[in-house]
């Protein structure tokens, strides 16, 4: 307040007026208010949870309805708790604008309540309040009051004049906040049967009662300070309500319509999401150009001697109508070139294996496709390598 009260004497206000000690403490409150808009922001989203979640809060509390023993209560609070931590909202966080201005506001009142005392020099100096800017502010005037006056400890008809109107703008300011938020910033389905409902409800009364009893024992000084406070909460709060206004109230209501009369789409609040999925669940899977290769399938080998179906098939087919000239099967299409029938035998005198084999390396072709051999060195399977004879060697 002495620094701001410094600017304001360096830009050439008088700084024996009551008026620059006014404005200083107003620019005070504007700081203090600046500083704590982050908690003004939590206690915005912790009371929209707290109307958001009532449905929820009403089921845990019928659920434990009639139960009064410990660990029921117990039960039931760690589910309240953790109904609040999955939304992410707390009861006590529409209480922290307030908290962090009662360090302020107790410091200000202890100033200016011994504001006579320090400039006399009986009381010690408080902080950058010296006795010299003590006698400054106690000789300051604003409307004929000083700023250490009070409406109870005055005479004067000016005092009591002065502290009367701020009381009531004080008041009034925290009850217009308050009513606002009940009446335009509140969903219908959180307005019925709501346990939270009928404690705004009361507060909205029990604010300004308080605000004006006890304001008649404030010194001027403070009252500036709490005027300037709650005038600067309204105006939060109607800028919050008609720009930012909570789902399904009338704010919202009134801010679509005049979205429709500028030609613009209203505003939707946990649609997107829901509708992206319906889309994509909608639209058909995009089909790539290449083609879709076929999957293996594991297909038991037959044991030596025994035919699969399919060769059983082939050898019935024998001596249908479109067999061969031999007796054997016809050469179906997409058979294998090269493909040995079941009839035939290896150079070593055992049965081929019932899968169709490559003619070369007697690998077992799938799929249709005859499989191309193996590079390296090739092996000689089922062969016996004999010496030749001495006739054979004189012939050659």
């Amino acid at each position: 307040m002495v620094q701001i009260h410094d600017v304001l004497d360096a830009i050439g206000m008088a700084g024996t007026s009551g008026w620059t000690w006014a404005l200083s403490i107003v620019g005070l409150t504007v700081f203090i208010r600046v500083l704590i808009i982050p908690l003004f922001v939590r206690q915005i989203n912790a009371s929209r949870g707290m109307q958001l979640i009532q449905p929820e809060m009403r089921k845990i509390q019928q659920k434990y309805k009639g139960k009064t023993d410990q660990a029921s209560r117990e039960a039931m609070s760690r589910e309240m708790m953790a109904l609040y931590r999955e939304n992410g909202t707390n009861p006590f966080s529409s209480c922290l604008p307030i908290l962090a201005q009662m360090p302020i506001f107790f410091a200000l009142f202890r100033v200016l309540n011994n504001l006579d005392e320090v400039a006399a020099g009986t009381h010690a100096e408080i902080g950058l309040i010296t006795q010299d800017v003590a006698r400054q502010i106690e000789a300051s005037e604003l409307f004929g009051a000083s700023m250490s006056s009070t409406f109870m400890g005055s005479e004067g008809l000016a005092v009591k004049i002065l502290c009367l109107v701020m009381i009531v703008l004080m008041s009034g300011a925290t009850f217009y906040s308050q009513r606002m938020l009940m009446t335009k910033n509140m969903p219908a389905a959180a307005m019925e049967s709501n346990p939270f409902m009928q404690q705004q409800k009361i507060m909205l009364y029990v604010f300004p009662v308080i605000f004006a009893v006890s304001g008649v024992s404030f010194p001027i000084g403070v009252l500036i300070y709490w005027v300037a406070s709650n005038l600067w909460a309204a105006g939060q709060q109607f800028y919050v309500i008609h720009r930012m206004p909570a789902p399904g109230s009338q704010a919202e209501r009134e801010l679509n319509e005049r979205r429709a009369r500028r030609g613009k789409p209203p505003i939707t609040h946990g649609k997107k999401k829901a509708t992206t999925a319906a889309t994509v669940e909608a639209d058909p899977e995009p089909v790539s150009g290449q083609r879709q290769q076929p999957k293996r399938k594991n297909r038991q080998k037959a044991t030596p001697g025994s035919a699969s179906g399919h060769q059983q098939a082939r050898s019935a087919g024998a001596g249908q109508p479109g067999a061969g000239k031999d007796g054997g099967p016809a050469k179906v299409a997409g058979s294998v070139p090269g493909a040995v029938t079941p009839d035939a035998q290896s150079p070593n005198g055992r049965a081929v294996d019932g899968s169709a084999t490559s003619a070369k390396g007697g690998t077992p072709v799938t799929g249709g496709q005859q499989e191309q051999p193996r590079r390296g060195k090739k092996k000689n399977r089922g062969r016996t390598t004999r010496p030749r004879s001495a006739h054979e060697d004189r012939a050659s």
